[in-house]
């Protein structure tokens, strides 16, 4: 039980104490995107089953892969808040709860929707090149899968899930999605999946420019520093010495 505590206090600690703090010293003022989003995503809930709102949502927010493709990127960033038809839309709203709201608190709300349009947008663009390359492909898909509708925020939330776990150093957590997602592709090879493990390379591609520009930008900061001290202790040596010689009068003695 203590080796447990210890292996969560070591993988979620840093996580915890961070959104812990924000709630406590904000509340839901910490959460203004999240909230934001959940109530999108309810409204359009609302409208998409009323006979009279449906086509609306439909053309402002389901993407399909058969549709032009400025079609399609334009209507992607509000397909993210538009409920999966064949889902139940509380689980929708759990995860941008949990998962935005933690995201929005630990690395800021536009972090948090740049790496979810990233993640959906790598989905809806991999749902093209799977089709193009067939079924019969590795990575393909079929050609029915062109027709259907992709909408929803899990491709945003897998992709959040794992940067924020790596940005906080939980990388059990991080690797434990991962595996999730690609037994999901194992297991049930559909659309939705193989745009999970899309969406997860996309976002892994964020990790590795954020860690090489953190490498590169470490010993460059350590450098001005270090460059920045001996030019204020130059600066200050020779005020001294102006200071000395100046004045022309002879020291003071006591």
């Amino acid at each position: 039980m203590r080796t447990l505590a210890r292996w969560a206090r070591e993988e979620w600690g840093l996580l915890y104490v961070t959104v812990r703090e924000a709630l406590l010293k904000r509340h839901l003022r910490a959460l203004p995107m999240t909230l934001g989003a959940v109530c999108l995503t309810s409204l359009l809930q609302y409208v998409q089953n009323r006979e009279w709102g449906y086509q609306f949502v439909q053309n402002v927010g389901a993407v399909r892969a058969e549709d032009p493709l400025w079609l399609a990127l334009l209507r992607t960033p509000l397909s993210l808040y538009v409920p999966a038809l064949d889902l139940p839309v509380w689980g929708a709203l759990v995860q941008i709860l949990l998962v935005f709201g933690i995201a929005e608190v630990s690395i800021g709300w536009w972090r948090t929707l740049v790496i979810a349009y990233v993640a959906t947008l790598a989905g809806t663009l991999y749902a093209r090149v799977g089709i193009s390359l067939g079924a019969h492909a590795p990575f393909g898909l079929p050609w029915t899968d062109a027709q259907v509708v992709d909408t929803g925020p899990s491709a945003a939330v897998v992709g959040l899930a794992v940067f924020v776990a790596w940005r906080y150093g939980a990388y059990m957590t991080a690797g434990a999605v991962t595996v999730a997602m690609v037994a999901e592709v194992l297991i049930k090879e559909n659309l939705a999946g193989k745009e999970h493990l899309a969406a997860l390379m996309a976002v892994g591609l964020l990790c590795l420019i954020v860690a090489v520009r953190h490498r590169r930008g470490h010993p460059l900061r350590l450098r001005m520093r270090r460059g920045y001290g001996r030019l204020t202790r130059h600066r200050q040596r020779r005020s001294d010495n102006r200071t000395g010689r100046g004045s022309g009068l002879p020291p003071i003695k006591s």
